[in-house]
């Protein structure tokens, strides 16, 4: 089966996974069973310290604080999933809650 990543983009809040309410927390946790009903397999997942804890290696080997792109929305964790098809891995991606961000599904070079 091809590999799709899963980025979740979300607007970071000041408590970080604390201000996360309950309901989307429950989905969040979920989703694993959701996607195997759905024939596909969730192959690893993972969610990521704020952006504040990120370090930017740039092509001159400077090494900086904070994400290399500036947004409001920061990508605060990831999956990769199995899937029949692009389709079936955009249907995976539908079921993520998301409070005020985005999800983006990203097919995986074959290896």
């Amino acid at each position: 089966m091809p590999q799709y990543a899963v980025l979740i983009y979300e607007k970071e809040t000041p408590g970080g996974v604390a201000d996360i309410p309950p309901e989307v927390m429950e989905a969040n946790l979920r989703a694993g069973e959701r996607i195997a009903a759905m024939g596909a397999r969730v192959v690893h997942e993972q969610a990521l310290q704020p952006s504040s804890t990120t370090r930017t290696i740039h092509k001159n080997g400077l090494v900086t604080d904070g994400p290399f792109i500036e947004s409001k929305e920061v990508i605060a964790g990831f999956f990769v999933v199995e899937a029949a098809d692009l389709d079936q891995a955009i249907a995976i991606g539908r079921l993520l809650p998301i409070m005020d961000g985005a999800v983006e599904v990203r097919p995986l070079l074959a290896q």
